[in-house]
């Protein structure tokens, strides 16, 4: 048997991957992250499969569904929302699989930032203004953010940011990068990126957590910083300006010549 870890996505059943979805039609047990994966996707399990919403169990739990169906033979689909890469808390898992020797694969998924810019109609990275892209949270109840990781220093860097898991940490925000970015710098919250609930809050790094008060928004949101948002003066990209050359470009002028 092999353990799947699989990435459902943001929250839109039809942003599964093609991969994703067939394992979990194939697999005789479902294991789930109820809390963010959306029914449609668990409800592909075949008929007689074991779906289990792991939500309200421990890591130990989990364990014990897996080493169970492994005595069993029997496939396991493990779902996580988005990418299972990010804050997916699956390499405790494959520590103790390895431990085990159970074998697991990893298919990834569509991540929140990915969706958020996809539903923004926006460019996370444009020439000139931001070409780095940072993915971090800040630190709440969970584990402490590693040091050198704080964000007072990843603001030093004037990259675009995707803060997750740190909707309720917007006064800190706004205090450990103003002095980088600017009070007026623009912040949009993604709220539930793709559900049917999703929402955005438009903002800037000195009025986001009023308007995120307002809007009782406390849990499953992602906070994106940076100057490419809203940015309209930015230079065409080189790619696809017609004095540039490249060398897929002067391949065709050569054949052209031919």
């Amino acid at each position: 048997m092999t353990v799947h870890f699989i990435g459902a996505g943001p929250g839109a059943a039809d942003l599964i991957t093609v991969r994703g979805l067939k394992l979990i039609q194939k697999c005789a047990v479902c294991l789930y992250a109820g809390s963010l994966v959306p029914e449609e996707i668990v409800n592909q399990a075949r008929a007689q499969a074991r779906v289990v919403d792991t939500a309200p169990l421990h890591l130990d739990q989990i364990m014990d569904e897996i080493k169970q169906a492994h005595a069993q033979g029997h496939d396991v689909a493990r779902v996580h929302s988005g990418d299972p890469s990010l804050y997916g808390a699956i390499a405790e898992q494959m520590r103790r699989l390895d431990a085990l020797n159970i074998p697991y694969d990893v298919t990834p998924g569509v991540p929140a930032f990915a969706a958020a810019a996809a539903a923004l109609k926006m460019e996370f990275t444009l020439p000139e203004v931001a070409q780095t892209v940072i993915l971090t949270r800040t630190t709440m109840k969970a584990s402490a953010m590693p040091a050198g990781e704080e964000l007072e220093r990843l603001g030093a860097t004037n990259a675009t940011l995707a803060i997750h898991l740190s909707i309720r940490n917007l006064g800190y925000i706004e205090r450990a990068l103003a002095p980088h970015y600017g009070a007026d710098c623009p912040v949009i919250v993604a709220y539930r990126v793709t559900w049917p609930d999703e929402k955005f809050i438009h903002g800037t790094l000195s009025t986001i957590a009023k308007l995120v008060k307002a809007a009782k928004i406390t849990r499953t949101a992602l906070v994106l910083v940076g100057h490419v948002f809203g940015h309209t003066t930015f230079r065409d990209s080189a790619l696809y300006d017609a004095t540039h050359e490249h060398v897929l470009r002067v391949h065709k002028k050569q054949k052209a010549k031919l």
